[in-house]
């Protein structure tokens, strides 16, 4: 029996599972089954889904394969703002299509030609990025398009961010209002939407991605998931800020798929840590 995960799993490999006969379970996520309805839709129409995303992700890596449609589909795959720049401009003003194959070497589809692969796009997303972040993208392309075409005939979005996803960042931006000393983010270090939590927690204030209550070793010493350099990290200071007795303000969020439990316990031992383990009903 093989199952395939809530990201999906790219067509080749679904293909080799069914040739050896294997039963499959198929727990994709229905967000990510509707980025692929855009994607086939926009293959069949010979529009090249420009998706925004982690190209080594599966979840994108699934999409990518989608994309291809019947084989009449291309697809091109955007990190960043930066290298939406770069598609944007070759839009506007072409330019050598040898150094733009290279600049995106790996990340478009067998055959991509920007001169003729960029004419009529749409974006999709990987489910899991920041919304604020796919919707600018979105909105450089469609300027670009309008810019060279003078209208967006040419261009397509659908909006299909994961809503669990999404009602963790925006609950998370709510918390962030509050005066807070410093956030806990739980969740697994692979995890693409509990990475956004805590890149958008250390724009504002101390920020410690950790996997479990177990991370939080000691009021002096937390080992957490560095962001920068993609490695766990031990740091050993009074990480909390203030002594016991002192009111201080944690704020606690985890990713989509982190179980209700897994929290308990880290705020357990945050109350355990701070000698107010009594408090907690």
């Amino acid at each position: 029996m093989v199952i395939f995960p809530a990201f999906g799993a790219e067509t080749a490999m679904i293909e080799k599972i069914k040739e050896r006969g294997c039963r499959v379970v198929d727990t994709t996520c229905g967000d990510v089954m509707s980025v692929w309805k855009r994607v086939r839709q926009n293959a069949a129409e010979q529009v090249t889904s420009i998706i925004h995303g982690k190209a080594a992700h599966e979840e994108t890596r699934a999409t990518a394969s989608r994309a291809l449609g019947k084989g009449e589909g291309h697809y091109l795959i955007v990190f960043n703002l930066e290298e939406t720049d770069a598609v944007c401009n070759y839009i506007k003003n072409g330019g050598d299509r040898e150094v733009f194959l290279k600049k995106f070497g790996g990340v478009v589809s067998a055959g991509f030609d920007p001169d003729l692969h960029l004419q009529r796009i749409g974006v999709a997303n990987q489910t899991t990025m920041l919304r604020g972040e796919t919707e600018e993208v979105q909105r450089r392309l469609r300027l670009a398009i309008q810019q060279r075409d003078g209208s967006d005939a040419n261009f397509r979005f659908f909006d299909t961010i994961c809503g669990a996803t999404q009602e963790r960042q925006d609950a998370l931006f709510q918390l962030l209002e509050r005066p807070l000393d410093l956030l806990l983010v739980i969740g697994g270090y692979n995890s693409s939407n509990t990475t956004h939590l805590a890149e958008i927690g250390e724009k504002k204030l101390p920020t410690y991605f950790i996997r479990n209550q177990e991370c939080l070793e000691s009021e002096t010493r937390i080992r957490h998931f560095d962001l920068h350099h993609q490695r766990e990290v031990v740091t050993e200071k009074n990480w909390m800020m203030k002594s016991l007795g002192e009111s201080l303000s944690i704020g606690i969020t985890a990713g989509a798929s982190c179980p209700n439990s897994l929290i308990e316990d880290v705020i357990k031992r945050v109350l355990k840590l701070r000698g107010e383990a009594k408090t907690f009903l």
